[in-house]
Parts: C-alpha cells; sequence; structure tokens
C-alpha cells in the first residue's frame, strides 16, 4: 500500500491543507509533505495522531475492500495487513488479520525488533486491547504503570488510557493481540 498517497487523497478528501492537518495532529507541515511524498515513514504514534486528526482508526486506514462475492474466513501468512508502515530492522511490525474493518474485533500479529518501540506519543483510542508475548519481553507502560512481560504472560486494558511499548531486551518480541472494536 502506498501509504503517503492513501494519507493525501484522505486529507484532500476532508478538505484539510497538510497545514491544517498537522496543526491538528501536533505534527509539521513539512512532516506531512514528507509522508505523502513517500520520503519518510511515520511512527506508529504518529501515524495514529494523524489518523486522529481525520478522524479515522488505523484499521479503518488498511482497510482493504474486498471484491470478492464469497466471505474469507481463512488467511495465509502472506494475506495479512501490514499496519505499521514504518523501515528498517528497528521497525515495528502490525499485521493484521483480514478486513478488522468489517469485523467487531481486529486481531494482530505483533513484531518488536530490539530497540523498537512505538513511539514516544503515548497511544490512546477507544475500546480494549489484549495480547500474549509468544517470544521475547516487551516493556509495557499503561496510564503510570510499567511492566515487562515475558513470554507467556499478558495483558488486557482499557485503550483510552494512554499506553506504549517498547522492547527494551536485545532480542525480538512478538505478541499476538486484539482490540474490540478495532479502533486502532
Amino acid at each position: 500500500m502506498n501509504i503517503g498517497k492513501r494519507l493525501q487523497e484522505l486529507r484532500k478528501l476532508h478538505g484539510l491543507s497538510q497545514r491544517e492537518l498537522a496543526a491538528r495532529a501536533g505534527l509539521t507541515n513539512g512532516t506531512i509533505s514528507l509522508i505523502e511524498q513517500n520520503k519518510t515513514s511515520p511512527s506508529v504514534a504518529s501515524l495514529k495522531s494523524l489518523l486522529d486528526a481525520i478522524p479515522m482508526s488505523i484499521a479503518e486506514f488498511f482497510a482493504i475492500i474486498e471484491e470478492e462475492e464469497r466471505a474469507t474466513y481463512f488467511y495465509g501468512v502472506d494475506e495479512f495487513i501490514e499496519i505499521a508502515p514504518q523501515s528498517g530492522g528497528s521497525a515495528v511490525s502490525l499485521r493484521q488479520l483480514g478486513d478488522a474493518s468489517t469485523h467487531a474485533l481486529q486481531i494482530l500479529d505483533e513484531t518488536y525488533p530490539a530497540g523498537a518501540d512505538t513511539g514516544p506519543e503515548l497511544l490512546t483510542h477507544a475500546g480494549e486491547e489484549a495480547g500474549i508475548v509468544t517470544t521475547g519481553e516487551i516493556e509495557i507502560t499503561v496510564a503510570d504503570q510499567v511492566k515487562v512481560l515475558r513470554e507467556g504472560e499478558g495483558y488486557l486494558f482499557d485503550s483510552r488510557l494512554p499506553h506504549r511499548f517498547r522492547n527494551i531486551s536485545d532480542t525480538t518480541c512478538r505478541i499476538i493481540s486484539a482490540c474490540t472494536p478495532p479502533t486502532f
């Protein structure tokens, strides 16, 4: 998916200039311009801020319109939708199962390489989220609580609370998570 082009189309559809969108999202218009030209990739937190300013969820942003008449129930590894448009070895990967905009539940396969982070800004969105660490460990901040979770441990919280995920270890962390409704 061309993240920059999609963002530009949505911005124009909502009658926003780059400056207006930047002001609403707390970013610079130069940053918006670079993203729209695909010269930089936004962090998960920055993309969330941009979409909140439109307003739209990340699930809606990455929704694929299924042209098939037949419902899809099963997905191969290569059919997940990457919703963390970062690049590089320390980039967070958030792979969504199916089109969450047509369901009441969003399932993610999350990968956090060593040093990866959802961004310095704490995330907030409507709903609840839960997950289980399947490999490695992750530091999770929820409101005023910080905890390092290891393989087999999990979390469940109200997503309206400010939160952040950060891999402070030297190994990759993987989490299978769910969010309901799919507002992330």
